[in-house]
């Protein structure tokens, strides 16, 4: 009866471990799915966002590239330009440069290639020029030539001087000078100068063709009844018809002295006719070559009412 007893417990034992067991084991596969279908969501979820860093990352990289690429493009276009009508002509061996010529001692030799811009006068086989290379300009002065070389030196053409320089008055200029004729040709532009009226900066422009705009005329003296007039012949009023002409402009409350210099311009040219004409108050725009004589003293071979 014993034994009975103790089968039945033992038997009943056994079905409620397994019972339990059952019980146990289910709630963990529960948990596992759960889990599992947790991770897919997650997965899902995070898929979308993968690929939308990495779609932000390529349009980063296509940004920073478009970005570099303007950069370089802006850089490029900041990049100064060659100065206008710097010189990139290359010397003849021996020859200066026009800085150093411009370095040069007064009464030293020097040789330079530059070339004709206008011819001030042929007396006795020698010619006066105005000449430049595209640095600067070189007035040579009385320098030996035939007058079937004078003929030959038109505008542009380009010499080879040696002589040696010299300083008259302020105005800079080549003397006891010997020339040839070289391959080459050169006609410069007038340079505005403008604003440097009055300023030592001018003095670098020196016997340069230049321009000057804007400017308003002012009486120049007087005639022999007490009136005011827009030019003189000579600086005094003394000349006559032929003579230089001498013509006062102003800028800015300053006055300045101008000239036709009837060797560069006689009676018969334009500028000569254009200055007889002009009226105080008129405003104008000249060109011509940047004499110097105790100061700047242009040498004008254009005038016109100013834009």
């Amino acid at each position: 009866m014993k034994r009975l007893t103790a089968l039945f417990l033992a038997g009943t034992l056994v079905l409620a471990c397994v019972g339990c067991g059952s019980d146990t084991k289910e709630p963990a596969a529960d948990a596992a799915a759960a889990e599992t279908e947790t991770g897919t969501e997650d997965a899902a979820s995070e898929e979308p966002d993968a690929v939308e860093a990495d779609a932000q990352e390529e349009e980063g990289a296509e940004d920073t590239a478009a970005d570099a690429e303007a950069e370089s493009t802006e850089a490029e276009a900041e990049e100064p330009a060659e100065t206008e009508g710097a010189s990139t002509e290359e010397k003849s061996e021996g020859v200066m440069t026009y800085a150093e010529y411009a370095a040069a001692d007064l009464d030293t030799e020097v040789v330079v290639e530059t070339y004709v811009q206008a011819k001030q006068s042929w007396w006795e086989d020698k010619a006066t020029l105005y000449t430049q290379d595209q640095d600067g300009g070189y007035f040579i002065y009385d320098m030996p030539c035939s007058e079937e070389d004078y003929e030959k030196l038109t505008p542009g053409t380009k010499i080879k001087v040696t002589g040696y320089k010299a300083e008259w008055s302020g105005e800079v200029e080549i003397i006891d000078a010997t020339f040839e004729i070289e391959e080459g040709n050169y006609v410069a532009e007038p340079v505005d100068v403008t604003t440097y009226l009055g300023q030592d900066d001018l003095t670098e422009y020196q016997n340069r063709y230049v321009s000057f705009k804007g400017m308003t005329v002012e009486a120049a003296g007087q005639d022999d009844a007490g009136n005011d007039v827009a030019f003189l012949y000579k600086w005094d009023g003394s000349g006559q018809e032929g003579d230089d002409l001498y013509f006062n402009v102003s800028l800015d409350g300053e006055t300045y002295t101008f000239t036709v210099e009837s060797y560069l311009c006689d009676s018969s040219t334009d500028v000569y006719k254009a200055v007889k004409e002009l009226q105080i108050g008129d405003k104008i725009d000249m060109e011509g070559f940047l004499y110097w004589y105790e100061g700047a003293n242009p040498h004008i071979t254009s005038v016109k009412a100013a834009n």
